[in-house]
């Protein structure tokens, strides 16, 4: 039978030490993952000193008369070089291929165990199997025993593993939202999923599964250190989220675009990468491309990245990755510009004037006005719009500065209320605290000399104390009362400033608005008399050559003419109406929800004052009732 000691490593304190955070990591996850495997199916049931180690993140090394046990088929297998020199400098070097063979078989021997589980039925991520895995991997000892008994949440756990246990989906996990760390290695996953409330994920193990395509990340905004190692990916896409991603294993799957890694010069904290054993890595110029375009990266396949390569990449390179750079810098620029265009309109949206900062309303009136579109053709109509439009898009500004005038001042107003509530609450914390402490500094004298007493305590004693504490609750009581006074007084305040506010806006705005109907109102007397007179003129047997067909058809007789300038001066008004209606509608649903959510948080905070000070009051009675009914032998 196979035993664990038949298949760990060790190392001396010296080789411990010469080993890179890479390096260290890996060796831990074989040797639990090893450790874990065997005890499934059985073959380990003492915890060796080297797991204990790993798990409590002490470090592992040995004395010398416990080294060297080697993998199986490798006893010949030579330690780890000292000194490290030619690791750390990331050279070719002969004496660092026997650590590159060693690493090389710590992820064979990492495969290897994971086939001993082919022969078991897929299985499925239900709530039996979480709660045995939480339960297993909770705390141990006194605090392990009290866990069992009250149980543990889910939400409370930060570290999760979940390796060899030939899981086929991800599932069930939307309970854990605070975990920290997932480990999924050594299943058969074929799909990325399931993962979408485990934002605060820092660390996540899903190597040696079956999964073809990166997806189902976008949530993982947190996620530091992602190994996806021994997997079937063929590209490197849908990382974007991940901005804070430091280290990513990707080795062992079957990558074959080196071009692909450009995509990667996007994650800025990227530090270690692993792509061994991709059909890429057997390019003559794969390390100098990563190097030259991954500037940033400080390991590579488990060996540190030295300067002089560094500089000899990114002189090989220096042509494409200038040009490269430049195309980086024009897009960022894009990005850039895109985001203050949107900021720019998120703000005036908060200002309610959104798009009437240039002639966005007055094209509007005629994106879907035909017959407005054929009258502009009639002789004199082109210059009449002209300056009809310059008016209006002079009145749609007034409106746009008008509108962030106004919402600065509501902001001021805002700020002003929420200062004066803080000043409020916390006048009224400190005067509470300062009772409560005179409070506690009287009765835990008053209790010392209780406890002290040989005889038993005298009912004037326990009066004393019980009259200390009904006078706290009701100076406390009594502050909380002032201030959710003080608080309504101040909010009602707000309220009367913030709906004149808004009213007096509203007010100016539809009068702003008026000017614009004025101004179509008069358009239209304009347009209806030279339509009127474009048909006169022709019936005279005077038309004019240049007009399109389609505007003649228009005068047909003078109904019809006066039916289409109609259409289009009540299309033009319905858009006024409708962006007046708009601004009004928002604004007031903007001044209710305030209020009504400032008048909701104070209830809350109120309810939340009263419950504690009870908790505390009550707490108090039971270490006075305590006293006055001592357990007699």
């Amino acid at each position: 039978m196979i035993t664990f000691e038949d298949l760990a490593v060790y190392f001396t304190w010296e080789e411990w030490q010469n080993m890179n955070q890479a390096q260290k990591i890996l060796y831990r996850d074989v040797m639990l993952e090893t450790y874990s495997s065997l005890f499934s199916l059985g073959h380990c049931m003492t915890k060796p000193d080297l797991i204990l180690k790993l798990e409590q993140g002490a470090e592992p090394w040995m004395g010398e008369e416990c080294l060297h046990h080697s993998l199986p088929g490798y006893m010949n297998l030579p330690p780890v070089p000292t000194p490290p020199q030619t690791i750390i400098s990331g050279g070719d070097q002969h004496n660092t291929s026997s650590y590159s063979v060693y690493m090389g078989e710590l992820m064979s021997m990492r495969g290897n165990m994971s086939r001993l589980h082919n022969s078991i039925e897929p299985r499925v991520m239900d709530d039996e199997m979480l709660k045995l895995a939480v339960s297993e991997q909770g705390p141990r000892e006194e605090a392990g025993q009290l866990a069992k008994q009250e149980g543990i949440l889910f939400k409370d756990v930060l570290t999760l593993r979940l390796d060899f246990q030939n899981i086929l989906h991800i599932d069930n996990l939307w309970q854990f939202e605070n975990l920290r760390k997932l480990q999924l290695d050594n299943n058969i996953i074929e799909r990325i999923e399931g993962l979408e409330n485990l934002v605060h994920l820092v660390w996540l193990d899903l190597s040696f599964n079956n999964i073809e395509v990166i997806e189902g990340l976008d949530s993982l905004v947190n996620l530091e250190d992602l190994s996806l190692f021994n997997n079937r990916i063929s590209r490197i896409d849908s990382l974007d989220a991940l901005g804070k991603l430091q280290v990513l294993s990707l080795g062992n799957n079957q990558i074959d675009n080196i071009m692909n890694l450009v995509y990667l010069r996007r994650f800025k904290c990227l530090r270690t990468l692993s792509l061994a054993g991709n059909p890429i890595a057997q390019a003559e110029d794969y390390k100098m491309f990563i190097y030259a375009y991954l500037p940033d990266l400080v390991y590579l396949d488990f060996r540190r990245i030295g300067d002089h390569m560094k500089e000899l990449a990114e002189a090989k390179h220096q042509y494409s990755t200038d040009e490269l750079k430049h195309r980086e810098h024009l897009a960022q620029a894009r990005l850039e510009a895109e985001q203050a265009q949107r900021a720019e309109l998120e703000a005036h949206k908060a200002a309610f004037v959104d798009r009437l900062n240039d002639s966005f309303l007055f094209d509007s009136m005629y994106a879907e006005d035909v017959e407005g579109n054929k009258l502009s053709y009639l002789p004199g109509v082109g210059e009449l719009l002209e300056t009809y439009k310059d008016k209006f898009v002079t009145i749609c500004v007034n409106i746009f500065e008008y509108g962030l005038k106004q919402q600065e001042k509501r902001k001021i107003e805002l700020d002003t209320f929420t200062e004066c509530i803080q000043e409020a609450i916390q006048e009224n914390q400190e005067q509470g605290k300062l009772k409560i402490a005179q409070f506690e500094e009287k009765h835990s004298l008053s209790l010392s000399n209780i406890r002290e007493a040989s005889e038993l305590p005298t009912a004037e004693r326990i009066a004393e104390c019980d009259q200390d504490i009904t006078e706290l609750f009701n100076a406390l009581m009594t502050l909380e009362m002032q201030l959710a006074e003080q608080l309504e007084e101040t909010i009602s305040m707000f309220e009367r400033n913030i709906v004149d506010l808004v009213g007096l806006f509203i007010e100016n705005v539809q009068s702003l608005m008026a000017q614009c109907r004025d101004l179509e109102n008069h358009h239209h007397e304009k347009l209806l008399e030279i339509s009127i007179n474009t048909l006169e003129k022709m019936v005279k047997g005077e038309p004019d050559e240049d007009l399109p067909d389609d505007v003649r058809a228009l005068f047909v007789d003078k109904d019809t003419i006066v039916n289409a300038v109609g259409a289009s001066h009540d299309i033009h008004l319905l858009k006024i109406d409708n962006r007046e209606d708009e601004l009004v509608t928002r604004i007031n649903s903007w001044c209710t929800q305030l209020v009504d959510k400032i008048h909701r948080d104070e209830i809350t905070r109120n309810r939340k004052r009263v419950r504690e000070i009870n908790q505390y009051i009550d707490h108090a009675q039971r270490e006075l009732e305590s006293l006055e009914s001592p357990d007699m032998d």
